[in-house]
């Protein structure tokens, strides 16, 4: 501890030396390695400006050196020059052939044009070269994922486990090589097996409760979570994630114990005020869920879940004016979403606002949505508000998308019928029997007249007649 202490402050005075220097104009003297921390000190935190100088004065000290040279080639690569860069390689392999640096950079070089198989070819040429092996393993595993190879790509990251068993980005990287190849139950014998050597690591009891989640095995997934947040009890993933568990479960109101927490430990989302109104609604407790749905839209005015999950709760309790309100709220935020079209034309029939229920069936279908009962709504309203013609050229969409379906021909009875062309209607009539004769009760609903008509009555008795 002393030691990092010493090298900390001894960092800090060459970065003001330095630093004094580019102010003053006056030309002070660093050694090799201080050059060296500058320069990485200065990438680390972002400063290229200052890296460019360090590494300009740094060569003009230390002309032959090699660490110097490699560290311009690193900014040229981060600048995208690269020809500047190979050809800069190129003199340092000459000097140093064995320096495992040189292909370290050629793979960053080729992996940035895109050439990731080049780049592993490097990397492996570095991997023989050097004895610090963890970094390149890091590098070799990025470009396997780059190319989907998750098989090779695990393998690498596991070596960087091995190696140094807090890794916890190499750990993040196995375990999505496992999910990518939805290897979940090899990725639970893995962390278990992690977890015998670490049993401290909230990281790997957070991501084994992940895996139980993905195969609904949500009891063991709870008990993983619990390890996770008893570990570390400012572990806000793992708060999240027992709370999911929980609700899956039907355990809500330990659920929203855990969502809650969360509030506790870091700034309010947007999320966990959703997730804690769903709750309180499964149990029933509309007043509160209402409450934390206007907390979620009040922090995301432009989450539109918060909006629809507002207007379905006051739709069920059919309080259509404030279902009507959050809808527009919706509507305003995702304008191409045909569901909430859908629920706009299902509030605006029960308000008797047929004409804007209309459009709201019409933008479903403009939207792609073709469903039966988006074609259905629109005919039926139309067929309410006397647009006969209409209703039919509507129908006769519904019934090139799904064919003769009773629930079209017995639509086209009715509207036939009403528009004098009988033959058409009892045609119809006749095919809507042979694929469902209990349905015509619709004409009943709908078509009231026409059910009534003493032609349609006979034809209904007399195959009901026939069917005995």
């Amino acid at each position: 501890m002393l030691l990092l202490i010493y090298n900390s402050n001894l960092l800090v005075m060459s970065l003001l030396k330095f630093e004094s220097m580019l102010k003053t104009n006056n030309v002070y003297f660093f050694d090799l390695v201080e050059f060296e921390e500058i320069i990485v000190h200065y990438l680390d935190v972002g400063k290229h400006a200052l890296a460019k100088k360090a590494v300009k004065l740094g060569l003009e000290q230390h002309p032959e050196s090699v660490e110097l040279r490699l560290l311009q080639v690193e900014i040229y690569i981060f600048e995208n020059e690269l020809n500047k860069a190979i050809l800069l390689l190129k003199r340092i392999e000459r000097l140093e052939p064995t320096n495992d640096e040189v292909f370290i950079q050629k793979a960053a070089i080729n992996s940035k044009k895109g050439l990731h198989t080049e780049a592993i070819i490097n990397l492996k040429k570095a991997l023989s070269l050097t004895d610090d092996k963890v970094d390149v393993w890091s590098l070799l595993g990025m470009e396997y994922l780059y190319l989907d190879d998750f098989e090779n790509a695990c393998f690498n990251f596991k070596n960087c486990v091995e190696e140094d068993i807090e890794d916890y980005s190499a750990l993040y990287n196995i375990v999505y090589c496992f999910d990518m190849e939805k290897k979940h139950e090899e990725a639970i014998v893995y962390l278990n097996n992690y977890i015998d050597k670490n049993p401290y690591c909230e990281v790997a009891w957070h991501q084994l409760g992940r895996q139980y989640f993905i195969l609904q095995m949500f009891t063991q997934a709870l008990e993983a979570f619990d390890y996770a947040v008893l570990i570390d009890e400012s572990f806000i993933g793992g708060y999240l994630e027992k709370a999911k568990t929980l609700e899956e479960l039907k355990r809500y109101q330990e659920a929203i114990d855990n969502y809650l927490i969360t509030l506790d430990l870091d700034d309010p989302t947007a999320f966990a005020y959703v997730r804690i109104g769903e709750c309180y609604q499964k149990i029933n407790k509309m007043d509160a869920a209402v409450s934390y749905y206007k907390k979620a839209v009040h922090e995301d005015p432009l989450l539109d879940r918060g909006w629809i999950l507002l207007t379905n709760l006051f739709y069920e309790q059919e309080n259509y004016q404030k279902a009507s309100y959050y809808i527009s709220k919706a509507l305003k935020i995702d304008e191409d979403n045909s569901k909430y079209w859908r629920r706009y034309s299902e509030i605006k029939l029960k308000l008797n606002f047929f004409e804007e229920a209309v459009s709201g069936f019409e933008n479903c279908l403009l939207l792609n949505d073709n469903a039966l009962e988006v074609y259905i709504g629109l005919i039926d309203v139309l067929s309410f508000l006397g647009e006969f013609n209409d209703a039919i050229n509507v129908l006769f969409k519904a019934q090139k998308t799904y064919g003769n379906l009773a629930e079209i021909e017995y639509r086209f009875t009715g509207l036939f019928f009403i528009l004098n062309k009988e033959k058409y209607a009892i045609s119809h009539l006749i095919n809507g029997l042979k694929l469902d004769y209990d349905y015509h009760i619709v004409l009943s609903e709908l078509y009231p007249t026409v059910y009534e008509n003493s032609k349609i009555q006979k034809l209904l008795i007399d195959y009901k007649k026939a069917l005995e």
